[in-house]
Order: C-alpha cells, then structure tokens, then sequence
C-alpha cells in the first residue's frame, strides 16, 4: 500500500484537529518508507484509552508493518480481553501453547515465553520480526527448520486489529500472547 493511501485512511479515522501526519511543507514520497515519527505518532492516535505494555505491542507491530507499507493495525479491547484471559490460563505453568487446538484457528495468534521477569512487549515483537530472515518472498516459504509464521502474521496484509497481554508466571518467568483479526497465514498466499 503506498503511503499517500495510508495517510489518506489515517486522515480519515483521526481527529482532524492534532493535524499530526503531514504539513504542507513536507510532502511525501510514494518510494518513502514511513519514519519511526509518523509511525509512533499514528501508531499513538489509533490506540484510543491504550496504555504502556499495550501501547508498547502495537507501535512494534506498526514499525514491523510499515516497513512493508502495510496498514497500521489498531487495538481491540476484545481481543486484548481474550489475550489477558489466555495469558491468565498461562500463569500457572507458562506453557508456550496456543489457545486454539492446531488448524483450528479462528483468530491469528502470535506467542512469546522468556525466562525470567524483565521481557516486554517490544522483546517479544522484536522476536516474531527478527524470523523475516528466514522467510523468502520469491518463494513464499521459510526456510527449513525455522519458523517465520510469527513474521507473517504481523504483516499481514488483511489483518486490521491487535490486541495482547503480557503475564509474569508464578515460576517468575514471562509469557505474552497477541491475537490478530482477521486471521492471517493461509497456505499459498503470500503476507504481502
């Protein structure tokens, strides 16, 4: 998606009073990739009454998209609900096991364990993008042996809404689950 249509949609479901995308004395390119400033700044305006770890989640999403010249996502209260309700049925054992039995995934569903107390939201992101390496475009696959499904879902081309929950377990470990709608990652279509 180019730039000018983002813009444009952002125009549309902001307020137009904080005038925050673009000034008359700063066009942009169709070949300009979005910088982490205007990413930051609408990634700030879609996330409505959001805050902190969930703020966190949605500006890593929204960087890792931009960089593909996708639509930012923004943040859903009821899938935040389900991400928090999950993380809750995690923090006794910190399990890293998806809420939907395999193939039966009604929402995309990205999971993250870290050992210890200290990682955040940005981590996990930082995780799930970092698999792009191991994803080839050409040929629409991974590479074998490595996961890059977690990457795919976060571009996504479709997907339009996120929301996650990050849980410190009672082993003081650290689980975090984001779920995305619609779904994405079905086999031979390409994120992007």
């Amino acid at each position: 998606m180019k730039p000018q249509i983002l813009l444009l949609f952002i125009f549309f479901i902001t307020p137009p009073s904080n005038n925050l995308l673009v000034s008359s004395n700063s066009p942009v390119s169709a070949l300009e990739k979005p910088n982490n400033e205007t990413v930051y700044r609408v990634t700030k305006q879609l996330c409505w009454g959001c805050i902190g770890e969930s703020f966190e989640f949605l500006l890593g999403h929204n960087l890792v998209r931009a960089a593909k010249l996708e639509m930012p996502l923004v943040w859903d209260f009821q899938l935040e609900k389900y991400a928090k309700w999950w993380a809750g049925q995690r923090k006794a054992d910190c399990k890293l096991m998806h809420s939907f039995p395999e193939y039966e995934f009604k929402l995309g569903e990205n999971i993250y364990w870290g050992s210890g107390s200290t990682w955040r939201p940005r981590d996990a992101v930082r995780a799930w993008a970092e698999e792009e390496k191991y994803y080839t475009y050409a040929t629409n696959s991974c590479e074998s042996g490595q996961q890059c499904g977690h990457y795919t879902q976060i571009v996504w081309r479709s997907t339009r809404r996120i929301g996650c929950a990050r849980v410190v377990c009672d082993s003081g470990d650290v689980f975090m689950t984001c779920n995305y709608d619609p779904v994405g990652n079905y086999v031979g279509e390409r994120p992007y």
